[in-house]
């Protein structure tokens, strides 16, 4: 009964449901198809005002192309009467310029005919001149006696004699003047140095001698069958000469390390009296360490007496070995210490670097530390060994130049160069033996007779002038300068001398006649 009574109020209201939503369904169509109109209509408006407004740009656009292409056409047909005017105005010009080149063309063409003309009388005069010039040489050639080759070899004669006679004056006023001012400020500052720098002089000689007690020593020094002396000798790699000089041996050597370690182990072991085999090993050993810590103070010794400072530790020793080494009996590391002073001394007072100076002055003279081990001058060992150890390329110069071998590069390597002959011809500052000095006499007075002219030549003052007499029939007065020059000149390059040597030329002329 429930079920029953329910079910129509269900149908109504599924009905009334069905019914809502078919209307409601109707209602949104036709809200829907109303949009639609509403929406296709404003379209239409928009489409229809777009075609009006791109009519009304269309419009607008073709007018103000037809504005533009007007004004574009009155431009250009204005540019156009500009061009045209230009170019006839060029026209004109180039009218007038054709005008003027004709003109200056007729001009020219009249010139030519003209200088044509000068030229032919020129021509004619010039064949005139020759003619007449032809005619006055051999006026001249019958007046003078000469042929034109002769008059012109005469002629060249008088000139060669004018100019030697004026070179000659020129290089004696050169010569007069400059020697004048170098010499009296060459004098200021050798002498400042000299005065500054006053060290002593001690010539050494070149073996050594080893004082004994008595001459019973000479015999335990040789040993049973010699071998003392031989164990000495091959130890230290010198000679001993025993002979009959009372209580002394003397020691030989061409290395003077070697001779100075023989002497200091000789006299320790004539000092302690125990010698044999044994005990001379350990002596030259001890003997050699202590010469090599000589060598080694000495180096630093020099270097710091001097102010030269950064030296390789090699060459320090060197300079040390220099310590034994002589020339002509002046110690060289002394005579290496002066040559630096005295070129510092020069250095500041021509005012360039002092101390690179006294550094090319200390080792100008290296090479002589090694000349006995290495074969070479001492000159060209110097020059390797500053170049192995990178020394300043000036101070290589003044090594290779300071005996005139090569150029100086630089004002030290001159001033090297003076302050070596400074220290070298020092009086007793090196001696040299009686053979050597008359071998130099004899050379000097040969070079100067090998010149053309010279009758005889005197070498005098020991070497330090040479006195040249001149044939006066060959050699003029002017001639005398410049054989002067040329004599000096081939000493310089040939010979090796201490300080200078004076070239003195005599020209005499003598007439004698007897009264009877």
């Amino acid at each position: 009964m429930a079920w029953t009574q329910i079910l129509p109020y269900l149908v109504v209201a599924v009905v009334c449901v069905v019914v809502f939503f078919g209307l409601s369904f109707v209602y949104r169509k036709k809200m829907a198809e109303s949009k639609l109109g509403q929406a296709e209509s404003e379209a239409r408006r928009i489409i229809n005002e777009a075609i009006r407004s791109a009519e009304a740009k269309k419009k607008e656009a073709t007018l103000e192309a037809k504005e533009e292409a007007i004004a574009l056409r009155a431009e250009v047909e204005r540019e156009l009467k500009e061009r045209r005017a230009e170019v006839t105005k060029q026209e004109r010009r180039i009218q007038q310029k054709e005008e003027s080149l004709d003109k200056k063309t007729e001009n020219l063409e009249q010139k030519e005919e003209r200088v044509s003309g000068k030229l032919r009388e020129a021509e004619q005069l010039r064949s005139e001149i020759e003619t007449l010039k032809r005619q006055e040489w051999e006026a001249l050639e019958r007046i003078s006696g000469y042929t034109l080759e002769q008059a012109k070899e005469y002629l060249l004669n008088n000139l060669e004699n004018e100019i030697k006679h004026e070179t000659a004056l020129r290089i004696k006023e050169f010569e007069q003047r400059y020697k004048e001012e170098s010499e009296q400020r060459a004098r200021e500052v050798l002498t400042l140095a000299i005065q500054r720098y006053a060290g002593d002089v001690v010539a050494e000689a070149t073996v050594s001698v080893v004082p004994l007690p008595s001459d019973e020593m000479k015999g335990r020094i040789i040993g049973r069958e010699g071998r003392n002396i031989r164990t000495i000798e091959t130890m230290t790699g010198v000679d001993l000469i025993i002979d009959d000089t009372p209580e002394a041996i003397t020691i030989s050597s061409f290395d003077p390390v070697r001779r100075e370690v023989a002497r200091i182990a000789l006299e320790r072991l004539v000092h302690d009296g125990r010698i044999h085999p044994a005990k001379i090993e350990e002596t030259v050993e001890k003997a050699r360490r202590d010469v090599e810590s000589t060598i080694k103070q000495e180096g630093e010794r020099a270097t710091f007496e001097t102010g030269v400072y950064g030296l390789h530790p090699e060459l320090i020793k060197l300079l040390g070995r220099m310590r034994y080494r002589t020339s002509y009996g002046q110690n060289v590391l002394l005579h290496s210490i002066e040559v630096a002073h005295i070129a510092g001394v020069m250095a500041a007072e021509v005012g360039v670097d002092v101390t690179l100076a006294k550094r090319a002055g200390l080792l100008h003279d290296i090479g002589k530390a090694l000349d006995h081990e290495i074969e070479g001058s001492h000159i060209s060992i110097g020059v390797d060994v500053a170049r192995k150890y990178k020394e300043n390329p000036i101070v290589i110069n003044a090594i290779e130049a300071h005996h005139g071998d090569v150029e100086p590069t630089s004002i030290i390597a001159c001033l090297v160069q003076t302050a070596d002959a400074v220290s070298a011809a020092r009086p007793g500052a090196r001696r040299e033996n009686l053979e050597a000095y008359i071998k130099r006499l004899e050379r000097l007075e040969e070079i100067t007779n090998e010149f053309v002219g010279v009758e005889r030549s005197f070498a005098i003052q020991a070497g330090r002038e040479v006195r040249v007499m001149v044939k006066p029939e060959e050699i003029s007065d002017d001639d005398l300068v410049l054989l002067a020059r040329n004599i000096a000149s081939k000493i310089e390059s040939e010979m090796e001398y201490p300080g200078q040597i004076k070239v003195n030329l005599v020209r005499e002329s003598r007439a004698i006649d007897y009264a009877k």
